[in-house]
């Protein structure tokens, strides 16, 4: 498979900067793999990410790709698909960049249904740009900001997209790596919002600071502590505490918005004629 996707890539720009441990080359690449087996045309593909750990990943793909400001991928995104409908667009970002200061551009394009594939970067932390808590850093976790233990309770991120209208909700994990890959391709068919939290690893703004052990221990803690969604109806309230859920965990069909937009156009249009 890394040879059927090599060319998706900008080799020129390897080795990334990542840290040794981190899940994010593993999210990138069953990104790659969801958008090389649905068969979209690269040409025709654009990848936006805001700021932080996560949104360096469209620098090392082959696409025409935006690295915009902290927590405005959505903004940008948004004026990329109104303008040219026909391209596939994918959003990158993180648990900082797309729910702190990301946050209500989240919510209102979720409430819009305007087609986008987001794919969320989950590592519970802000990692290269400081280690401070994130609105998905578990209560009582550590960070620079939270040096006796975070005092917030995170999001569901995926309850919260799921309420605000996205129409495509899947969660995975950098362990759960096929299902990750087959959530994204699914996210791509959908005609409307979609949006996959891929639950990532940071070993070392993290995972150091809470005593998580080392990156394999952290990815067995992935392996242990997620349940699939059909698993879990067998499951009792007491089984399921502090774990959670992944799998597809919500998908409708709405209006897409920019669909709405063209019939819009033609009315006006055609009331001028």
């Amino acid at each position: 498979m890394l040879k059927d996707i090599e060319h998706l890539m900008r080799r020129n720009r390897l080795p990334h900067i990542w840290c040794p441990g981190c899940g994010n080359g593993i999210v990138m690449k069953a990104m790659l793999e969801a958008i090389f087996e649905s068969g979209l045309d690269p040409e025709k593909t654009v990848v936006v990410s805001g700021i932080g750990c996560s949104s360096r990943a469209p620098g090392y793909l082959n696409f025409d790709t935006v690295h915009t400001t902290h927590g405005r991928a959505l903004t940008f995104a948004t004026g990329i698909k109104l303008a040219k409908p026909e391209l596939n667009v994918f959003v990158v970002t993180g648990d900082g960049d797309g729910t702190a200061i990301g946050g209500n551009h989240m919510i209102h394009a979720c409430r819009r249904n305007i087609d986008l594939n987001v794919v969320l970067f989950n590592n519970n932390i802000y990692g290269m740009t400081g280690g401070q808590y994130s609105p998905l850093t578990p209560q009582g976790k550590l960070a620079t900001t939270s040096p006796y233990g975070n005092l917030e309770r995170a999001f569901d991120i995926c309850d919260l997209v799921k309420g605000a209208g996205a129409t495509y909700v899947g969660r995975s994990t950098v362990f759960h790596t096929k299902m990750l890959k087959d959530l994204i391709k699914n996210s791509i068919q959908n005609k409307g919002f979609s949006f996959v939290e891929a639950v990532s690893i940071c070993p070392i703004s993290y995972g150091r600071r809470n005593k998580m052990g080392t990156a394999p221990q952290m990815m067995k803690w992935l392996r242990d502590n997620a349940v699939m969604v059909k698993a879990a109806e067998k499951m009792s309230p007491e089984q399921l505490k502090d774990r959670f859920l992944i799998g597809e965990l919500h998908k409708e069909e709405a209006p897409e918005y920019t669909a709405l937009y063209d019939q819009l156009i033609a009315r006006f249009q055609k009331g001028a004629e």
